[in-house]
């Protein structure tokens, strides 16, 4: 598509194993001749005899390919939750995300009261190349109104603005201090995707890195940054898999593998059919093999993320800090349909080099006294906030390399627990941010204060840059004008967390053209105020450094 929705993204936690083509697939194992296979004939031919008879002789007209969609949705009902459709409209949305780069113009962008804002041109993609620029208002696409007064959505946008590699599209754009609408002409071209979302020196001796998912392109991004970061001096590493809803089987496992001295097992995967059966061990001399690590996740981390830490976790190499994992343990493998529509069959199941499955339960036979089923569960009952909440099923009990306890059958459990932190949450936080005030007042500033951000260095920006209560007074003032009822109380709770989401917008605005992809500036401001999990992590390298000198002494 060429355009980062910052509102409104397309992630699916769906894990996914490369495999046979599809079409050999489903022709080896669908026509084969055993009992099961006939059956399974047998049923397609009912569902086919339904289908024509609907078609020719159903007393309305009926959308036979809606009909067919709606059949294949409900039957996959009946297995478990990740085993999905994808329908041909929505194959290549789900497929961009993990693709390393896609066709269009380049902007990620924010849509505000019917008005389409760049957040910011992507690096290196056409937008940028033309001088596109942060704050500006997408208000025309070759010379009509962007919405029309009927509807006014974000597919709107994507649909106007998104098109193949090589074609055109007159953007009419208004930027703040010119008058008049200004005409682009932008030629749409590949736009990378990025999936390292920063990597950068805490201090002198402990590096951070933050990988959004695993896409196509996301060990060669991981490694590059891992090396940069040993080379000025990185001793100990903070990774952060937090609300990474996985991705590619190969490239969590690569990753791995530059973590873990050779010849460790870091995963191995169980299914019916013998041919999706395998073990998959660290083979290469690693980049960081030695030096404590501590992966930060949460529940939002699932599939591949979990693979990491599980195997970082029962290999004694990191220690986790966080909340227990999503606990996806199945594996998908993507099967073209031949009108190009997708099903994302699960195939077999991982498992942790200790031996555990991480699947949730799901299905009739689910015992919810037991685990916690979905995020609302565990909410209600706890687990965000009191870890003693949290029931382990003492049958799924294993051990870790060197006999440490760890369960499975939902997700990874943390070494270290760090509960949800609502402190500055309120009505009046959430509304502002749903108004989108937050981010127009931070690009508001941005642009007026361009000139004189652009001469300061980001140390200096952020030892001394301040929002200050004449800023704050006017972020109120905008969410009055955008209805969102001012609470003082509710101020007074949120506003700190308010004035760090400001000042890291301020900074990613200013300063992520200096690294290609990434928003190291962002995560630098916002993460030591207001980050319980991250400010944990920081002080508990000396337990990481326990498990690093236990590995060694078991050697």
């Amino acid at each position: 598509m060429g355009l980062k929705n910052s509102s409104f993204s397309i992630r699916q936690p769906l894990f996914i194993c490369i495999a046979l083509a599809g079409g050999i697939l489903l022709g080896a194992t669908i026509f084969s001749h055993s009992p099961q296979n006939n059956k399974s004939f047998q049923g397609y031919q009912r569902i086919k005899q339904v289908l024509s008879l609907i078609s020719s002789d159903y007393v309305d007209t009926v959308n036979t390919d809606e009909l067919v969609d709606y059949s294949i949705e409900k039957m996959l009902e009946k297995l478990d939750p990740h085993t999905v459709y994808i329908p041909l409209a929505n194959v290549q949305a789900a497929k961009s995300q993990l693709e390393s780069g896609f066709d269009g113009i380049g902007v990620e962008f924010n849509i505000f009261r019917d008005t389409v804002y760049v957040v910011a041109p992507l690096i290196g993609g056409p937008s940028e190349a033309i001088g596109v620029q942060t704050g500006d208002k997408i208000v025309k696409v070759d010379d009509k109104p962007i919405f029309d007064k009927k509807k006014s959505d974000n597919g709107t946008v994507f649909k106007k603005l998104r098109g193949p590699k090589g074609s055109k599209v007159k953007l009419g754009i208004m930027r703040k201090g010119v008058k008049g609408i200004m005409d682009f002409t932008v030629t749409r071209d590949k736009i990378p995707n990025y999936s390292v979302e920063a990597a950068y020196m805490i201090d002198g001796k402990t590096g951070y890195i933050k990988v959004s998912n695993f896409a196509e392109n996301t060990f060669t991004e991981f490694k590059q940054a891992l090396k940069e970061l040993k080379d000025t001096g990185m001793r100990q590493l903070i990774l952060d898999l937090r609300g990474n809803p996985g991705g590619y089987l190969d490239r969590a496992t690569n990753m791995v593998d530059e973590l873990l001295a050779d010849g460790k097992m870091i995963v191995y995967t169980d299914g019916k059919v013998k041919q999706y059966d395998s073990k998959i061990r660290s083979n290469h001399p690693g980049i960081f093999e030695k030096g404590p690590i501590i992966v930060l996740i949460d529940e939002g981390s699932a599939s591949a993320s979990e693979i990491v830490s599980g195997a970082l976790q029962d290999n004694d190499r990191a220690l986790i800090v966080g909340r227990r994992s999503f606990g996806k343990g199945l594996v998908q493998m993507p099967v073209d349909l031949e009108d190009g529509s997708q099903l994302r069959l699960t195939i077999s199941r991982y498992y942790t080099p200790s031996g555990r499955s991480i699947q949730k339960p799901y299905g009739k036979d689910t015992n919810p006294d037991d685990y916690e089923l979905d995020w609302k569960h565990r909410y209600d009952h706890g687990e965000y906030f009191h870890p003693d909440s949290i029931k382990f099923n003492q049958k799924l009990k294993f051990s870790t390399l060197n006999g440490r306890t760890v369960y499975g059958g939902g997700g990874i459990m943390p070494n270290f627990f760090v509960p949800l932190d609502t402190t500055f949450n309120t009505k009046y936080l959430g509304e502002l941010a749903g108004a989108n005030v937050i981010r127009e007042f931070s690009f508001k500033y941005y642009a007026d204060h361009k000139a004189e951000l652009s001469k300061m260095p980001f140390k200096t920006f952020n030892k001394n840059f301040t929002i200050n209560d004449e800023m704050m007074k006017e972020v109120v003032e905008m969410g009055n004008k955008a209805k969102v009822k001012y609470n003082q109380k509710e101020y007074d709770r949120s506003q700190l967390l308010i004035r760090n989401q400001i000042k890291a917008l301020i900074a990613r605005s200013n300063y992520r053209h200096d690294h290609l992809g990434k928003n190291n500036e962002y995560y630098e401001v916002m993460m030591p105020a207001t980050d319980e999990i991250y400010n944990k992590a920081v002080n508990l390298f000396s337990e990481a450094q326990k498990i690093e000198d236990l590995g060694e002494k078991k050697k």
